[in-house]
Protein backbone atom coordinates (compact mmCIF):
# COMPACT_ATOMS: atom_id res chain seq x y z
CA UNK A 1 0.00 0.00 0.00
CA UNK A 2 1.67 2.90 -0.91
CA UNK A 3 2.52 5.62 1.62
CA UNK A 4 0.10 8.34 2.11
CA UNK A 5 2.50 10.27 2.96
CA UNK A 6 4.00 10.49 -0.36
CA UNK A 7 0.83 10.61 -2.16
CA UNK A 8 -0.12 13.75 -0.89
CA UNK A 9 3.51 14.93 -1.20
CA UNK A 10 3.42 14.16 -5.06
CA UNK A 11 -0.25 15.56 -5.44
CA UNK A 12 0.99 18.98 -4.19
CA UNK A 13 3.85 19.43 -5.91
CA UNK A 14 1.86 18.20 -9.72
CA UNK A 15 -0.97 20.36 -8.61
CA UNK A 16 2.21 23.44 -7.78
CA UNK A 17 3.41 22.60 -11.46
CA UNK A 18 0.83 22.82 -13.29
CA UNK A 19 -0.48 26.20 -11.58
CA UNK A 20 2.97 27.70 -12.49
CA UNK A 21 2.15 26.09 -16.23
CA UNK A 22 -1.26 26.90 -16.87
CA UNK A 23 -0.60 26.56 -20.71
CA UNK A 24 0.50 22.93 -20.03
CA UNK A 25 -3.13 22.47 -18.21
CA UNK A 26 -5.13 23.56 -20.88
CA UNK A 27 -3.19 21.73 -23.87
CA UNK A 28 -4.20 18.40 -21.48
CA UNK A 29 -7.66 19.60 -21.37
CA UNK A 30 -7.80 19.98 -25.24
CA UNK A 31 -6.41 16.75 -25.81
CA UNK A 32 -9.22 15.51 -23.17
CA UNK A 33 -12.35 17.03 -24.84
CA UNK A 34 -11.02 16.02 -28.27
CA UNK A 35 -10.53 12.19 -27.21
CA UNK A 36 -14.18 12.68 -25.77
CA UNK A 37 -15.58 14.61 -28.83
CA UNK A 38 -14.01 12.08 -31.31
CA UNK A 39 -15.93 9.05 -29.43
CA UNK A 40 -18.54 10.62 -29.23
CA UNK A 41 -19.08 11.39 -33.09
CA UNK A 42 -19.00 7.30 -33.17
CA UNK A 43 -22.23 7.19 -31.18
CA UNK A 44 -25.53 6.99 -32.39
CA UNK A 45 -28.23 8.05 -29.95
CA UNK A 46 -31.15 6.45 -32.50
CA UNK A 47 -30.26 3.07 -33.46
CA UNK A 48 -32.40 -0.03 -33.92
CA UNK A 49 -31.95 -1.53 -30.23
CA UNK A 50 -31.28 2.58 -28.91
CA UNK A 51 -27.94 4.03 -28.73
CA UNK A 52 -25.33 2.54 -30.90
CA UNK A 53 -21.81 3.11 -30.60
CA UNK A 54 -19.57 2.80 -34.08
CA UNK A 55 -23.24 2.65 -35.96
CA UNK A 56 -21.42 5.90 -37.22
CA UNK A 57 -17.89 7.35 -38.35
CA UNK A 58 -17.66 10.84 -38.68
CA UNK A 59 -16.29 12.70 -42.07
CA UNK A 60 -13.28 14.63 -42.70
CA UNK A 61 -14.86 17.67 -42.21
CA UNK A 62 -16.27 16.80 -38.56
CA UNK A 63 -12.54 15.89 -37.99
CA UNK A 64 -11.18 18.98 -38.87
CA UNK A 65 -13.70 20.94 -36.74
CA UNK A 66 -13.27 18.46 -33.97
CA UNK A 67 -9.25 19.28 -33.70
CA UNK A 68 -9.75 23.29 -34.48
CA UNK A 69 -12.14 23.59 -31.54
CA UNK A 70 -9.88 21.37 -29.48
CA UNK A 71 -7.16 23.57 -30.34
CA UNK A 72 -8.94 26.58 -29.68
CA UNK A 73 -9.02 25.58 -26.08
CA UNK A 74 -5.29 25.57 -25.35
CA UNK A 75 -6.07 29.73 -25.39
CA UNK A 76 -9.16 29.85 -23.68
CA UNK A 77 -7.38 31.71 -20.23
CA UNK A 78 -5.28 34.18 -22.58
CA UNK A 79 -8.12 35.38 -25.28
CA UNK A 80 -11.44 33.31 -23.18
CA UNK A 81 -13.85 35.61 -26.10
CA UNK A 82 -11.71 35.00 -28.70
CA UNK A 83 -11.85 31.42 -28.33
CA UNK A 84 -15.60 31.19 -27.17
CA UNK A 85 -16.61 32.86 -30.73
CA UNK A 86 -14.40 30.71 -32.71
CA UNK A 87 -15.50 27.39 -30.82
CA UNK A 88 -19.38 28.67 -31.33
CA UNK A 89 -18.91 29.26 -35.07
CA UNK A 90 -17.10 25.84 -35.71
CA UNK A 91 -20.18 24.34 -33.45
CA UNK A 92 -22.82 26.21 -35.91
CA UNK A 93 -21.21 25.09 -38.90
CA UNK A 94 -20.91 21.46 -37.91
CA UNK A 95 -24.74 21.63 -36.75
CA UNK A 96 -25.60 23.46 -40.30
CA UNK A 97 -23.85 20.97 -42.52
CA UNK A 98 -23.88 17.96 -41.05
CA UNK A 99 -26.42 14.92 -41.32
CA UNK A 100 -25.51 13.59 -37.76
CA UNK A 101 -23.55 16.51 -36.20
CA UNK A 102 -21.24 15.76 -33.71
CA UNK A 103 -20.48 17.05 -30.37
CA UNK A 104 -18.71 20.14 -31.17
CA UNK A 105 -20.46 22.27 -29.26
CA UNK A 106 -18.78 20.38 -26.23
CA UNK A 107 -15.69 23.26 -26.87
CA UNK A 108 -17.75 26.08 -26.94
CA UNK A 109 -19.72 24.74 -23.53
CA UNK A 110 -15.87 24.58 -22.18
CA UNK A 111 -15.11 28.58 -23.60
CA UNK A 112 -18.52 29.87 -22.05
CA UNK A 113 -17.45 28.23 -18.95
CA UNK A 114 -13.90 30.09 -18.99
CA UNK A 115 -15.50 33.22 -20.18
CA UNK A 116 -17.83 33.64 -17.33
CA UNK A 117 -15.00 32.26 -14.71
CA UNK A 118 -12.98 35.37 -15.49
CA UNK A 119 -15.32 37.96 -16.51
CA UNK A 120 -18.44 40.28 -14.81
CA UNK A 121 -21.59 38.96 -13.89
CA UNK A 122 -23.36 41.27 -16.64
CA UNK A 123 -20.67 40.12 -19.42
CA UNK A 124 -21.74 36.84 -18.03
CA UNK A 125 -25.43 37.17 -18.66
CA UNK A 126 -25.02 38.92 -21.98
CA UNK A 127 -22.72 36.74 -23.70
CA UNK A 128 -24.32 33.15 -22.02
CA UNK A 129 -27.37 34.19 -23.45
CA UNK A 130 -26.09 34.93 -27.00
CA UNK A 131 -23.79 31.60 -27.16
CA UNK A 132 -27.22 29.90 -26.06
CA UNK A 133 -29.62 31.81 -28.53
CA UNK A 134 -27.09 31.06 -31.29
CA UNK A 135 -26.38 27.37 -30.31
CA UNK A 136 -30.01 26.10 -29.78
CA UNK A 137 -31.18 28.18 -32.50
CA UNK A 138 -28.45 26.61 -35.07
CA UNK A 139 -29.75 23.12 -33.81
CA UNK A 140 -33.31 23.66 -34.28
CA UNK A 141 -34.01 25.50 -37.58
CA UNK A 142 -30.81 23.51 -39.57
CA UNK A 143 -30.08 20.49 -37.88
CA UNK A 144 -31.92 17.17 -39.64
CA UNK A 145 -33.85 16.22 -36.29
CA UNK A 146 -37.37 17.64 -35.37
CA UNK A 147 -36.52 21.13 -33.19
CA UNK A 148 -38.16 19.30 -29.94
CA UNK A 149 -35.23 16.51 -29.54
CA UNK A 150 -33.35 16.20 -26.35
CA UNK A 151 -29.94 16.81 -28.43
CA UNK A 152 -31.33 20.53 -28.73
CA UNK A 153 -32.63 20.97 -25.41
CA UNK A 154 -28.67 19.49 -24.49
CA UNK A 155 -27.64 21.77 -25.74
CA UNK A 156 -29.58 24.29 -24.60
CA UNK A 157 -28.59 23.41 -21.12
CA UNK A 158 -25.01 22.84 -21.38
CA UNK A 159 -24.23 26.26 -22.30
CA UNK A 160 -27.12 27.42 -19.22
CA UNK A 161 -25.07 25.52 -16.86
CA UNK A 162 -21.96 26.55 -18.34
CA UNK A 163 -22.53 30.20 -17.58
CA UNK A 164 -23.55 29.73 -14.23
CA UNK A 165 -21.07 27.27 -13.28
CA UNK A 166 -18.38 30.08 -14.15
CA UNK A 167 -20.13 32.82 -12.81
CA UNK A 168 -20.16 30.67 -9.07
CA UNK A 169 -16.22 30.01 -9.57
CA UNK A 170 -15.63 33.79 -9.45
CA UNK A 171 -17.95 34.62 -7.03
CA UNK A 172 -16.54 31.98 -4.67
CA UNK A 173 -12.70 33.36 -6.37
CA UNK A 174 -13.62 36.96 -5.76
CA UNK A 175 -14.98 36.02 -1.94
CA UNK A 176 -11.83 34.47 -1.04
CA UNK A 177 -9.45 36.89 -2.75
CA UNK A 178 -11.58 39.20 -0.10
CA UNK A 179 -11.15 37.28 2.50
CA UNK A 180 -7.25 36.83 2.11
CA UNK A 181 -7.26 40.68 1.57
CA UNK A 182 -8.84 41.33 4.60
CA UNK A 183 -7.06 39.02 6.72
CA UNK A 184 -4.00 40.23 5.49
CA UNK A 185 -4.71 44.26 6.05
CA UNK A 186 -5.52 42.89 9.46
CA UNK A 187 -2.44 41.59 9.76
CA UNK A 188 -0.76 44.27 8.54
CA UNK A 189 -2.83 46.59 10.78
CA UNK A 190 -1.98 44.50 14.08
CA UNK A 191 1.61 44.79 13.23
CA UNK A 192 1.40 48.65 12.09
CA UNK A 193 -0.22 49.03 15.59
CA UNK A 194 2.40 46.75 17.72
CA UNK A 195 5.40 49.00 16.21
CA UNK A 196 3.57 52.33 17.27
CA UNK A 197 2.75 51.04 20.55
CA UNK A 198 6.40 49.76 21.16
CA UNK A 199 7.88 52.71 19.62
CA UNK A 200 5.40 55.07 21.97
CA UNK A 201 6.94 52.78 25.10
CA UNK A 202 10.60 53.30 23.97
CA UNK A 203 10.16 57.14 24.12
CA UNK A 204 7.84 57.13 27.21
CA UNK A 205 10.67 55.38 29.20
CA UNK A 206 13.40 56.60 27.42
CA UNK A 207 12.26 60.32 28.68
CA UNK A 208 11.80 58.64 32.07
CA UNK A 209 15.08 57.83 32.17
CA UNK A 210 16.82 61.35 30.75
CA UNK A 211 14.68 62.47 33.80
CA UNK A 212 15.87 60.65 36.57
CA UNK A 213 19.50 60.55 35.38
CA UNK A 214 19.53 64.60 34.12
CA UNK A 215 17.96 65.58 38.24
CA UNK A 216 20.01 63.14 40.01
CA UNK A 217 23.51 63.34 38.47
CA UNK A 218 23.27 66.81 38.53
CA UNK A 219 22.24 66.65 42.22
CA UNK A 220 25.26 64.24 42.59
CA UNK A 221 27.52 66.65 40.69
CA UNK A 222 26.87 69.81 42.83
CA UNK A 223 26.82 68.31 46.33
CA UNK A 224 30.12 66.39 45.16
CA UNK A 225 31.73 70.02 44.07
CA UNK A 226 30.63 71.32 47.44
CA UNK A 227 32.18 68.25 49.07
CA UNK A 228 35.26 68.75 47.22
CA UNK A 229 35.57 72.79 48.01
CA UNK A 230 35.34 72.37 51.82
CA UNK A 231 36.77 68.74 52.52
CA UNK A 232 39.69 70.31 53.91
CA UNK A 233 38.49 73.70 55.76
CA UNK A 234 35.22 72.22 56.74
CA UNK A 235 34.92 68.86 56.84
CA UNK A 236 31.55 68.60 58.61
CA UNK A 237 29.53 70.38 55.77
CA UNK A 238 31.74 68.15 53.30
CA UNK A 239 30.42 64.99 55.74
CA UNK A 240 26.78 66.26 54.96
CA UNK A 241 27.31 67.15 51.48
CA UNK A 242 28.30 63.31 50.51
CA UNK A 243 25.65 62.26 52.95
CA UNK A 244 23.33 64.00 50.00
CA UNK A 245 25.34 62.70 47.54
CA UNK A 246 24.53 58.92 48.91
CA UNK A 247 21.24 59.94 49.33
CA UNK A 248 20.66 61.18 45.75
CA UNK A 249 22.38 58.38 44.26
CA UNK A 250 20.34 56.00 46.28
CA UNK A 251 17.18 57.40 45.15
CA UNK A 252 18.54 57.13 41.37
CA UNK A 253 19.30 53.81 41.57
CA UNK A 254 15.89 52.69 42.84
CA UNK A 255 14.49 54.97 40.29
CA UNK A 256 16.51 53.65 37.39
CA UNK A 257 15.54 49.83 38.34
CA UNK A 258 11.96 50.74 38.97
CA UNK A 259 11.88 52.05 34.90
CA UNK A 260 14.29 49.44 33.80
CA UNK A 261 11.89 46.76 35.45
CA UNK A 262 9.10 47.69 32.95
CA UNK A 263 11.34 46.35 29.96
CA UNK A 264 11.13 42.57 31.99
CA UNK A 265 8.32 40.02 30.44
CA UNK A 266 4.74 40.00 32.74
CA UNK A 267 6.06 37.59 34.41
CA UNK A 268 8.80 38.15 35.92
CA UNK A 269 8.52 38.02 39.25
CA UNK A 270 11.11 40.99 40.18
CA UNK A 271 9.19 43.24 37.86
CA UNK A 272 8.28 46.67 39.98
CA UNK A 273 5.14 47.07 41.84
CA UNK A 274 5.69 50.83 43.71
CA UNK A 275 3.73 53.45 41.69
CA UNK A 276 4.90 56.08 39.81
CA UNK A 277 5.74 58.80 41.37
CA UNK A 278 3.48 61.75 41.33
CA UNK A 279 2.70 65.51 42.73
CA UNK A 280 2.08 63.29 46.09
CA UNK A 281 5.70 63.41 46.44
CA UNK A 282 6.40 67.05 45.35
CA UNK A 283 7.41 68.05 48.58
CA UNK A 284 10.12 65.34 48.75
CA UNK A 285 11.54 66.09 45.12
CA UNK A 286 11.59 70.02 46.33
CA UNK A 287 13.55 69.20 49.52
CA UNK A 288 16.31 67.44 47.65
CA UNK A 289 16.87 70.55 45.44
CA UNK A 290 16.67 72.84 48.22
CA UNK A 291 19.41 70.66 50.32
CA UNK A 292 21.78 70.89 46.84
CA UNK A 293 21.89 74.72 47.60
CA UNK A 294 18.64 75.93 45.15
CA UNK A 295 16.57 78.25 46.71
CA UNK A 296 12.73 76.75 45.60
CA UNK A 297 9.60 78.39 47.21
CA UNK A 298 6.03 76.40 46.36
CA UNK A 299 2.60 78.06 45.83
CA UNK A 300 -0.74 74.99 45.03
CA UNK A 301 -3.86 75.80 44.61
CA UNK A 302 -5.04 72.00 43.56
CA UNK A 303 -6.03 70.81 47.24
CA UNK A 304 -9.12 68.27 46.48
CA UNK A 305 -8.00 67.45 43.02
CA UNK A 306 -8.13 63.84 41.31
CA UNK A 307 -5.57 64.02 38.72
CA UNK A 308 -5.02 61.18 36.09
CA UNK A 309 -2.35 59.08 36.50
CA UNK A 310 -0.68 60.34 33.42
CA UNK A 311 -1.24 63.83 34.29
CA UNK A 312 -0.07 63.69 38.24
CA UNK A 313 3.18 61.83 36.43
CA UNK A 314 3.63 64.34 33.78
CA UNK A 315 3.64 67.28 36.20
CA UNK A 316 5.95 65.82 38.28
CA UNK A 317 8.54 65.30 35.22
CA UNK A 318 8.11 68.42 34.38
CA UNK A 319 8.53 70.19 37.40
CA UNK A 320 11.71 67.88 37.96
CA UNK A 321 13.08 68.47 34.64
CA UNK A 322 12.71 72.66 34.95
CA UNK A 323 14.31 72.54 38.30
CA UNK A 324 17.03 70.46 37.48
CA UNK A 325 17.37 73.07 34.27
CA UNK A 326 17.83 75.68 36.67
CA UNK A 327 20.34 74.17 38.80
CA UNK A 328 22.61 73.57 36.11
CA UNK A 329 22.14 76.27 33.99
CA UNK A 330 20.84 79.57 35.78
CA UNK A 331 24.03 80.32 37.93
CA UNK A 332 24.54 78.96 41.62
CA UNK A 333 22.34 82.04 43.09
CA UNK A 334 19.78 81.45 41.05
CA UNK A 335 15.98 80.71 43.07
CA UNK A 336 13.13 79.30 41.13
CA UNK A 337 9.51 79.20 42.06
CA UNK A 338 6.90 76.18 41.08
CA UNK A 339 3.71 76.90 41.11
CA UNK A 340 0.61 74.17 40.74
CA UNK A 341 -2.79 75.71 40.32
CA UNK A 342 -6.11 74.73 39.52
CA UNK A 343 -8.00 76.45 36.51
CA UNK A 344 -11.14 75.04 35.31
CA UNK A 345 -10.57 72.05 33.84
CA UNK A 346 -6.73 72.12 33.69
CA UNK A 347 -3.95 71.78 35.65
CA UNK A 348 -1.48 74.79 35.16
CA UNK A 349 2.28 74.32 36.24
CA UNK A 350 4.99 77.02 36.17
CA UNK A 351 8.48 77.21 36.94
CA UNK A 352 10.03 80.06 36.80
CA UNK A 353 13.29 81.49 37.79
CA UNK A 354 15.47 84.90 38.31
CA UNK A 355 18.37 83.14 35.98
CA UNK A 356 20.98 85.06 37.24
CA UNK A 357 24.46 83.76 35.48
CA UNK A 358 27.71 85.30 35.19
CA UNK A 359 27.13 86.56 31.55
CA UNK A 360 23.57 87.91 31.19
CA UNK A 361 23.79 87.40 27.60
CA UNK A 362 24.34 84.20 27.39
CA UNK A 363 21.14 82.20 25.92
CA UNK A 364 19.80 79.54 28.56
CA UNK A 365 21.24 75.96 26.82
CA UNK A 366 17.70 74.35 26.53
CA UNK A 367 15.89 77.43 25.52
CA UNK A 368 14.16 77.36 21.93
CA UNK A 369 16.12 79.23 19.13
CA UNK A 370 19.59 79.05 21.69
CA UNK A 371 22.17 78.47 19.45
CA UNK A 372 24.15 74.84 18.53
CA UNK A 373 27.06 74.99 19.97
CA UNK A 374 25.25 75.90 23.69
CA UNK A 375 22.80 73.56 23.24
CA UNK A 376 24.57 70.77 24.32
CA UNK A 377 23.51 67.20 23.74
CA UNK A 378 20.13 67.52 26.16
CA UNK A 379 16.61 66.35 25.31
CA UNK A 380 14.69 67.76 28.33
CA UNK A 381 12.30 70.28 26.67
CA UNK A 382 11.75 68.33 23.75
CA UNK A 383 10.65 65.43 26.82
CA UNK A 384 8.63 67.71 28.46
CA UNK A 385 6.70 68.86 25.05
CA UNK A 386 6.31 65.32 24.10
CA UNK A 387 5.07 64.75 27.28
CA UNK A 388 2.22 67.33 26.84
CA UNK A 389 1.59 66.91 24.03
CA UNK A 390 0.69 63.21 24.28
CA UNK A 391 -1.89 64.27 27.12
CA UNK A 392 -3.27 67.32 24.57
CA UNK A 393 -2.06 69.57 26.47
CA UNK A 394 0.42 72.98 25.75
CA UNK A 395 4.04 73.96 26.92
CA UNK A 396 5.32 77.33 26.58
CA UNK A 397 9.13 77.97 27.83
CA UNK A 398 11.15 81.12 27.13
CA UNK A 399 13.18 83.25 28.62
CA UNK A 400 11.41 86.09 31.04
CA UNK A 401 11.33 89.87 30.70
CA UNK A 402 14.50 91.10 32.98
CA UNK A 403 16.05 88.05 33.27
CA UNK A 404 15.43 84.70 33.67
CA UNK A 405 13.22 81.49 32.40
CA UNK A 406 9.94 80.48 32.65
CA UNK A 407 8.23 76.95 31.95
CA UNK A 408 4.61 77.05 31.88
CA UNK A 409 2.39 73.10 31.02
CA UNK A 410 -1.13 73.28 30.61
CA UNK A 411 -2.25 69.58 31.32
CA UNK A 412 -5.73 68.93 30.95
CA UNK A 413 -7.73 67.30 34.11
CA UNK A 414 -9.32 64.66 31.21
CA UNK A 415 -6.39 62.80 29.93
CA UNK A 416 -6.48 61.13 26.33
CA UNK A 417 -6.57 57.82 27.45
CA UNK A 418 -9.91 58.47 28.98
CA UNK A 419 -9.27 58.66 32.67
CA UNK A 420 -11.57 61.48 33.61
CA UNK A 421 -10.19 63.75 37.17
Amino acid sequence: MPDVTSLATRFARAQRWLREHPLALDAALAVIVLAGMVLGSFAEPYGKHGPEFGARTPGALTLVLLVLASAALVYRRRRPVCVLVLAGALAVVELILADRPAPVAMAAVIALYTVASRTDRPTTWRVGLLTMTVLTGAAMFFGTTPWYTQENLGIFAWTGMAAAAGDAVRSRRAFVDAIRERADRAERTREEEARRRVAEERLRIARDLHDVVAHHIALVNVQAGVAAHVMDKRPDQAKEALAHVREASRSALNELRATVGLLRQSGDPEAPTEPAPGLGVLDQLVTTFRQSGLAVEVARADEGVRRPAAVDLAAYRIIQEALTNVRKHAGPDAKAEVSVIRVGATLEVTVLDNGTTPDTHTVRPYAPGAPAHQRGGGHGLLGMRERVSALGGRLSAGPRYGGGFRVQAILPLKARTGEDA
